[in-house]
């Protein structure tokens, strides 16, 4: 027996013990509950039919309702998903503007504007490919589901990892509804939301949202190391957006969605911080304060963007047809900030200076997809299509001398990525217990990549670069009934990621990582217990990634490029529960395990320029990876949520707390002391009062109520730079319904 399979038989004893606990525990309150105290379905997509989350054969968690409200009211943006259901994490070196995205450990850090990820995130049915794209903000959504594992079959882009799907409220012809939303919590954080819903005639309906978000630059920034001299404050922003979609139902058979949507964001870049770790330590350098800074350079952060969406369907009666059409584009982007986090002297070592700005100038993405399905009575069940994809970006990097301000340098870059895809996927129920799901499709995706101007920059080796793949993948699932109430699952699937282009920089030419593959086994158990008054979700898997895009950032100069690694192996568990534990409490608890490492004995990076280095360093003085996890990939995350109320005159109060925690990760494919990010817990609470039925409700929340400040990333290639987490958020809430 392998260490790793101790390792895995340890995980599933202790998730099995978790759960007799949980069952011993919550049972006596349970079986007291009135069958009134049920919970409801929970209905999910993630096979392009609505269907009960029980009956899916894929690893899945639905985010709706409070819990979504909860864990957005403080102001915060895509990123606090992180954590709120098992084997997801997000993270950025960018702020707000530019998420990456890891399930079950496999994601990307590669920060380029130019950089695809294994995760796909999917909007109103429309795939954002690039980053940029991806951060657009969460509001009058109907709800989020993360699919874990591959989703190559039936999804139009790169999802080797996964999808993270969100699903705005729609249009209804039936009354005047909405909703109105608003907090205010510390640093004048302000949340303002609303909706109304319209039917323009029996026919039409319209659905306008809005969001308006702000918080005052609150980190005093001063351009000498006595803090004498105060030139400002930092990490504060503003953000609106808005999304108006029209629904036209002339009858049963046809219906027309038609979605136009924009974001406009300003405010700090994120703020790196000269020496922020403590040498040999992952610990923040003693009396370091988080409320300061000290920086020669400008910093500031510009995006817009803007998209709509139009989604046909005709009922043609044995089948239904459907088309997605969809367009998303970035006007300007502009980020610029002191990626060495100081001033000459300090604060600590700086060896050098240096303040860089991306840029996007432009972007336009075009899709389209038709897809028929049938409607079948039988045991026979089938949807079919054919999927477009186009995408042209602009955009680049300068680089600044922080005393005069002047450019030095600049690199700007277009890609153009146009891809299609015929895809097919068939259900069959063999009998009442057992189906069987299988799915085909066939991509084809091809890069043109070119340099369109280097100022103070010689390129090495050529301007520009093509590539494409071809691939077919496939899945192939089943579902058993043991009986009523539990399903037992597996599943089997490849996932594809084309080749990926990053821009040449001064020392490293236009570099290229070829495809990478992944094939993925789980299975697991869905169950309804005690009589619907809990709910229990479990899974194992093992995936095995060949020719994995790495990305190699810093080391001992500012380069990013693109690396391919041999294989990559992953294996792990994830756990969601939800009970009625009586009729005044509700709890919700998950956990995953994620282990994974790199398998390349060749594979060698270039080390850090101060860190302690604590992988084996090979004969040209490079880093030895191999064996090492995958960066901003935890081993444990768990999280949980309890909502206690209690009737009190014609309403109820309530007491809403969640949580989540991980376990440490490492920053980069090379493993350093100090990088490292340590364990990290943050807690929301909320408590509060809704009365008329729900219509009205006023609460005070926290968000990372126990303030607990943690490295999240770093630069390694100048000093002991990084940046860490957001602060401790307190604020009040009114809402209402109408």
């Amino acid at each position: 027996m392998t260490k790793m399979s101790k390792m895995h038989k340890r995980v599933i004893a202790a998730h099995g013990a978790m759960l007799a606990l949980s069952a011993l525990s919550a049972a006596p309150a349970m079986a007291q509950a009135t069958s009134t105290n049920e919970l409801q379905t929970v209905t999910v997509t993630a096979q392009r039919r609505t269907e009960n989350i029980k009956e899916v054969p894929v690893s899945v968690s639905a985010v709706k309702g409070e819990k979504l409200d909860v864990i957005v009211s403080g102001g915060e943006d895509i990123r606090v998903l992180a954590g709120k259901v098992p084997s997801l994490n997000i993270e950025s070196s960018n702020g707000r503007t530019f998420p990456r995205f890891y399930i079950r450990g496999y994601g990307n850090t590669d920060f380029s504007l130019f950089a695809s990820q294994p995760v796909s995130l999917i909007y109103d049915d429309i795939v954002q490919e690039n980053p940029i794209l991806k951060g657009f903000p969460i509001f009058d959504v109907a709800g989020v589901e993360v699919l874990r594992g591959p989703q190559g079959t039936l999804f139009g882009r790169n999802t080797p990892a996964g999808v993270v799907k969100l699903e705005s409220e729609k249009p209804n012809l039936k009354k005047v509804e909405g909703y109105y939303n608003a907090s205010w919590g510390s640093h004048n954080t302000v949340n303002l939301e609303g909706a109304v819903n319209v039917p323009l005639s029996d026919k039409w309906a319209m659905r306008v949202s809005t969001l308006r978000q702000h918080r005052d630059d609150f980190v005093n920034n001063y351009s000498d190391l006595a803090k004498t001299n105060k030139t400002g404050e930092l990490d504060g922003y503003n953000e609106h957006a808005e999304r108006v979609q029209f629904l036209y139902t002339p009858d049963s058979t046809f219906s027309a969605l038609f979605n136009v949507h924009q974001r406009t964001t300003s405010g700090s870049a994120r703020l790196f911080r000269a020496n922020l770790i403590k040498k040999g330590t992952n610990d923040i350098a003693d009396g370091y304060d988080l409320n300061s800074i000290v920086t020669n350079a400008q910093n500031f952060q510009d995006l817009k963007t803007q998209g709509a969406n139009l989604r046909l369907s005709w009922d043609l009666g044995p089948v239904k047809l459907y088309s997605i059409t969809g367009y998303e584009s970035v006007d300007h982007y502009n980020s610029r900030g002191d990626i060495d986090g100081g001033i000459i002297g300090g604060p600590g070592v700086v060896p050098f200076q240096v303040q860089t700005a991306s840029r996007l100038t432009d972007l336009s993405q075009y899709s389209q997809e038709f897809r028929v399905e049938s409607k079948n009575t039988g045991p026979l069940n089938w949807q079919a299509g054919l999927y477009y994809f186009d995408e042209d970006a602009t955009g680049g990097s300068d680089n600044f001398d922080s005393v005069t301000q002047a450019q030095t340098s600049r690199v700007i870059s277009n890609q153009k990525n146009k891809a299609w895809a015929a895809f097919g996927s068939v259900t069959y129920a063999v009998n009442d217990a057992f189906t069987l799901r299988g799915g085909l499709r066939y991509t084809d995706d091809k890069k043109d990549f070119a340099t369109l101007e280097h100022t103070n920059v010689t390129l090495i080796g050529p301007a520009g670069i093509s590539e494409s793949k071809s691939k077919v993948n496939w899945d192939l699932s089943g579902t058993y009934k043991l009986d009523r109430n539990i399903n037992l699952y597996a599943r089997m699937a490849t996932g594809f990621r084309a080749p990926s282009i990053a821009a040449a920089s001064a020392s490293v030419p236009v570099t290229v990582a070829d495809a990478e593959t992944v094939t993925s086994i789980e299975g697991g158990i869905k169950a309804d217990l005690f009589e619907r008054r809990a709910r229990l979700n479990f899974s194992l898997y093992d995936f095995e990634v060949k020719n994995q895009q790495l990305t190699v950032v810093g080391g001992n100069s500012n380069v990013t490029k693109l690396i391919n690694a041999a294989k990559t192996k992953a294996q792990g568990a994830e756990f969601d529960v939800e009970g009625i534990v009586s009729p005044s409490l509700r709890v919700t608890a998950g956990a995953s395990y994620n282990f994974t490492e790199i398998r390349d004995p060749s594979l060698s990076v270039n080390k850090c320029a101060q860190c302690t280095i604590t992988d084996p360093i090979n004969a040209a003085g490079r880093v030895d990876i191999n064996g090492n996890p995958l960066p901003q990939a935890p081993k444990w995350t768990l999280n949980a949520t309890a909502r206690y109320s209690m009737p009190v005159a014609d309403g109820e109060f309530f007491v809403y707390t969640d949580w989540s925690y991980r376990t440490k990760i490492n920053f980069f494919l090379y493993e350093a002391k100090e990088f490292s990010g340590k364990p990290l817990t943050e807690g929301g609470l909320r408590v509060g009062y809704n009365w008329a039925g729900g219509k009205y409700e006023v609460a005070a929340f926290g968000r990372n109520i126990l303030d607990q400040r943690r490295i999240t990333g770093a630069i390694d290639f100048n000093n002991l730079t990084g940046f860490t987490n957001e602060p401790r958020t307190w604020g009040v809430q009114f809402k209402g319904n109408f």
